[in-house]
């Protein structure tokens, strides 16, 4: 072996000890859950359906700081959400999203306390959810530090096809204050310029507003949220509560309300509903239900519907 191989080799050998690189921890966990409902049902009218995921992680600090992870969620034997991460405690967390991911908006387009689920949930296909903005794959989103209680967040998702003709920008800003324990208050806004796929011209701005305070045992919560849309007939409010109860640590009841009114079409009617729901948890296993009413679905006169589901899950 000459001098220049030996020099060549000592170099290598000596970058691979400077650049180690820490170990990175792996994970996987599990679930799966067994559901009756009544909401959405097929015309076989079968209520029974079950739910099962893996999610596979992984992270590890690199040597300047920087924490790195990665998650891959297997749903319905599906390769389902996938996303990235990088970032420390001191500069925020810089996520990428390649399925599965929210806007700075959709993250909390309804954070009003329930035990199991909101009261608005189930119903037909045409049935009035949430206003939360547009979320899509391949998308970026930020999440800064704390500054004195006060987190901020911003999302944005590149024009795609599949998705949107054009781009969304969200921000979000959540705030809870030293001086009053339990309380946070939280704004969001987010601009599409198209809300819908096929129609380029069809921009819409969305924002939200939420209360929550959290005391002893009990959490209330507040929420509004406006559509504006180039399409006045798809302008939006709504609004909705909800209050929990934590009768110990392994029960938990709630009731809620929702109300979405289509300001801008005045052939449909204020969209309301109401619920209650429970949750128990057992070691590693949960049951948890809702009995919810919704009255004029999808902005239609008289078209109520009366609704329940309850569900057994296991996390292993």
């Amino acid at each position: 072996m000459n001098n220049f191989k030996k020099i060549g080799l000592s170099a290598l050998a000596g970058s691979l000890v400077a650049f180690s690189v820490n170990a990175a921890e792996m994970g996987v966990s599990g679930g799966a859950s067994l559901t009756v409902s009544d909401q959405g049902l097929a015309l076989e009218n079968n209520k029974w359906t079950m739910g099962n995921s893996i999610t596979f992680s992984a992270s590890g600090e690199l040597d300047n700081g920087l924490t790195v992870s990665s998650s891959y969620e297997l749903d319905d034997d599906v390769m389902d959400d996938y996303s990235m991460s990088f970032g420390s405690a001191d500069i925020g967390t810089v996520t990428f999203s390649g399925s599965g991911g929210s806007s700075a908006l959709s993250a909390v387009d309804d954070v009003t306390p329930n035990a199991y689920e909101e009261a608005w949930h189930g119903g037909g296909t045409g049935s009035l959810g949430t206003i939360n903005g547009l979320a899509g794959i391949n998308s970026f989103s930020y999440t800064s530090p704390s500054f004195g209680g006060a987190t901020i967040t911003a999302s944005y998702l590149p024009s795609s096809a599949t998705v949107s003709v054009k781009s969304s920008t969200a921000f979000a800003v959540a705030y809870t204050p030293e001086m009053v324990e339990g309380l946070t208050v939280g704004y969001a806004s987010q601009d599409d310029d198209s809300g819908a796929a096929t129609t380029a011209t069809d921009d819409t701005s969305e924002s939200t507003f939420y209360l929550k305070y959290t005391m002893g045992g009990f959490t209330v919560g507040y929420q509004e949220s406006e559509l504006d849309s180039d399409t006045d007939s798809e302008d939006a409010d709504s609004q909705a509560f909800g209050i929990t109860y934590a009768v110990s640590d392994a029960l938990t009841i709630g009731y809620g309300a929702h109300s979405y009114e289509t300001t801008g079409n005045s052939s449909l009617v204020d969209q309301e509903s109401t619920a209650i729901s429970a949750s128990y948890t057992m070691g590693g296993m949960t049951i948890a239900g809702i009995m919810n009413d919704m009255d004029n679905e999808g902005g239609a006169s008289a078209t109520d519907l009366e609704m329940y589901e309850l569900n057994m899950s296991f996390a292993f």
